[in-house]
């Protein structure tokens, strides 16, 4: 196993040495590979003799290794939570309004690991990695990868960082079903599991929107079924279509209305079906940006982790049993106009974990920017999450004056 690297990130060269990060940021930073040889047991019965994850680190592990946090990213997320890998990224980190010095997960308390999940696409091996076995990629050839495999990657990734336990486990989305599959299966490696935006299973409509994901992409005359690597194509038309109809359900109506309305890019129809409305060219502008920086196949693996994940599913479908065995602390967030996962969703954990006498906070967020939501800097929400990870601070030893927060 590859030994761990330098975890302090805040990296720069005497090239960029005129460079300087905007307030809040962790800086330059730059990925780390762990690679592992030991075989891995997947849930859907495959095995994996061998794979890598690559991971971000931002802040300074403490003596007692009491202040580490887990972030868990959601769909089409990666390693690159916070910061800039070079000077010229015009975005941060896809989490960077909730990672840095005086940000709820502030990285002068806590030292923040973020991995790219196992069948990503962004270094860890995944669909578009080469199999060592046949030299060839592995295309549809890579085993179907579920939420619980993902936990089991990431308890293997804290041993090699010499990580017992989590101050928590945090994630959005389907990043925070990894949190809850944590709190499960590794309750005495958490002390604390937020879970923002996010369900303890899809719903059939959630599942439907998936499966129309997955047929824009299968359906592409150049997904040559997920052997597009060998044949130098890209499924580019299916992904961005994927994603188009992804992003939709990402905002709420309230905040489209406002944004888009019914305006048109040239003030008149054209009586044709090239774009119109303002909405039309923000979706395929969105849809052609991702289709440029993803991997269909890994499109579809992470749907269908999203599609299975059920913890309760093992105990007769009730998620208070799942929960039993817990003994982390829990922070819920849900967001008022999120329908894609809805607070519904969200009360459905925190009224089983108040049925197994849990320790759990749950805040339901006004918020019109929908699904998003967890990604942005939204006043209450930034409030909550911030005073919660201050409390998880101080427990880890971790304090920090209050001028200098």
């Amino acid at each position: 196993m590859q030994e761990p690297d330098n975890h302090h990130v805040n990296v720069t060269t005497q090239a960029d040495s005129s460079w300087r990060p905007p307030e809040g940021s962790v800086g330059l930073v730059v990925p780390h590979v762990a690679s592992f040889d030991e075989p891995i047991a997947l849930q859907c019965g495959r095995t994996l003799p061998h794979y890598q994850l690559v991971y971000e680190a931002y802040g300074q592990l403490n003596a007692n290794k009491t202040n580490a946090v887990l972030i868990c990213h959601a769909l089409s997320g990666n390693q690159h939570a916070a910061g800039f890998h070079n000077i010229y990224d015009k975005k941060p980190g896809w989490w960077d309004a909730c990672i840095g010095p005086g940000k709820p997960i502030d990285t002068r308390r806590f030292f923040v690991v973020c991995p790219n999940n196992l069948g990503g696409c962004h270094g860890s091996t995944g669909p578009s990695s080469i199999n060592l076995e046949t030299s060839h990629h592995y295309g549809p050839d890579f085993p179907v990868i579920t939420v619980k495999d993902w936990v089991q990657t990431q308890a293997r990734l804290a041993d090699h960082l010499g990580i017992s336990q989590w101050a928590a486990v945090i994630g959005g989305s389907l990043g925070g079903m990894q949190a809850l599959q944590w709190s499960i299966d590794f309750p005495d490696r958490i002390r604390h599991a937020i879970i923002i935006a996010s369900a303890p299973k899809l719903s059939a409509q959630n599942i439907a929107f998936n499966e129309i994901a997955r047929q824009a992409i299968m359906s592409d005359p150049d997904f040559h079924q997920g052997r597009y690597y060998g044949e130098k194509s890209f499924p580019k038309r299916g992904l961005t279509l994927a994603r188009m109809l992804g992003h939709v359900t990402y905002l709420s109506e309230h905040l489209m209305r406002l944004k888009f309305g019914r305006e048109l890019k040239s003030g008149q129809f054209n009586f044709d079906f090239d774009v119109e409305f303002q909405v039309e060219s923000y979706l395929r502008y969105q849809g052609q940006v991702f289709s440029e920086n993803f991997d269909a196949n890994t499109y579809l693996l992470m749907t269908k982790a999203l599609d299975y994940f059920d913890p309760a599913a093992e105990y007769s479908g009730a998620l208070e049993h799942a929960l039993l065995k817990t003994k982390s602390q829990f922070l819920i967030m849900s967001f008022t106009t999120d329908w894609r996962f809805s607070p519904e969703r969200s009360e459905e954990m925190v009224n089983a974990l108040t049925a197994v006498q849990k320790d759990v906070s749950y805040v339901k967020i006004e918020a019109p920017q929908g699904h998003d939501s967890f990604l942005l800097n939204v006043p209450r929400y930034i409030s909550v999450f911030h005073a919660y990870m201050k409390n998880i601070a101080k427990e880890s030893g971790h304090t920090i004056e209050e001028s200098e927060s």
